[in-house]
Formats: C-alpha cells, sequence, structure tokens
C-alpha cells in the first residue's frame, strides 16, 4: 500500500487547502474540474466522495494548523488523488483493513451501535471503492493517496425486470 503509481508525464493540479472544514468541498471541486478538464471516465462522485474523506481525516486527526495539501494527477489509466498533513503519525495497518469495511457493507444487527457508528469508516471505503490506496511518511508529515481507474465498460447493464 505504500508505492504510488507515477509517470512523468502525467497532468497534475495541486492545491493548499486551509485546516478547518471549508477545505472539504474546495477538495471535492479540485478533483470535480481535474475530471472535467481531463474528460477523464473515472466515476467524479466516487472520486469526490474518498477525496473528501482524506481531508476530513487530515483535518480532524493532524495536531497542527498547518494547511493541507492535495494533489490529483492524471494517470494512463486513472487518476491519483494524494493529501498530505503535517502530522508525522504513520497510520495503522488496521485503519486499512477490508474485514471492518466489509461489515459496514454487510446486513447490520440494528443493536450493535459499535457498527452503526459514523466516524472511523473513511479508510475502509477508501479501501473498498479505489482501485489501491495507501500512505506513506514525508519529510514533514505524510501523504495518504489512492487511485481510481476508470468504469469498466465490460460490465453489461442490467436487464430491466421482467413483467408480469
Amino acid at each position: 500500500m505504500n508505492g504510488v503509481p507515477r509517470s512523468p508525464d502525467n497532468t497534475s493540479w495541486h492545491i493548499e487547502l486551509p485546516h478547518s472544514p471549508p477545505a472539504a468541498p474546495i477538495a471535492r471541486a479540485v478533483v470535480r474540474n481535474a475530471l472535467i478538464e481531463l474528460d477523464s471516465p473515472v466515476d467524479s462522485g466516487t472520486a469526490e466522495l474518498l477525496v473528501c474523506e482524506l481531508v476530513t481525516n487530515a483535518i480532524e486527526h493532524t495536531a497542527t494548523d498547518a494547511a493541507v495539501s492535495l494533489s490529483v494527477t492524471a494517470l494512463p489509466d486513472g487518476v491519483l488523488v494524494e493529501v498530505r498533513d503535517r502530522d508525522p503519525r504513520p497510520l495503522e495497518a488496521g485503519q486499512w483493513g477490508r474485514a471492518a469495511a466489509q461489515a459496514v457493507h454487510d446486513a447490520v444487527e440494528p443493536d450493535d451501535l459499535d457498527e452503526l457508528r459514523e466516524d472511523g469508516r473513511g479508510l475502509q471505503l477508501i479501501q473498498m471503492l479505489s482501485s489501491a490506496c495507501g500512505s506513506r511518511a514525508t519529510r514533514n508529515g505524510k501523504t495518504v493517496w489512492f487511485t481510481l481507474a476508470p468504469e469498466s465498460e465490460e460490465t453489461p447493464p442490467a436487464d430491466p425486470p421482467a413483467d408480469r
């Protein structure tokens, strides 16, 4: 999860975001506009949801008030989104766990309040919906990233239900 796909001829967008809640909608707009400019077949809604999760996590869990950086890079087979913060604490391996994400996806018993928590699911959501994801330490913090590939054109649309 630490290898980030790179290509020397990629088109990139970069912005410094405020360390405050308005950063999330700004990040969504940057991703949306980047995908439009690229005429990318990557699903914008998914990209916007995932970048919002990364930016919100960076703001909520970073001890400093330093700006958060967002980069969107076109890849030959999709897009790379990276969010950098100044918190040197690495993400723990368990935060990326698929088991917790699957528990949210599967039917959850209403009495199981821990499974219904609204926080703590962002990284698992990113892992489920992205093509790849990970984090890496930087000289003055860390970068958390994900890639998205274009939606598969091989999946045929579902047939409508037959009339009865």
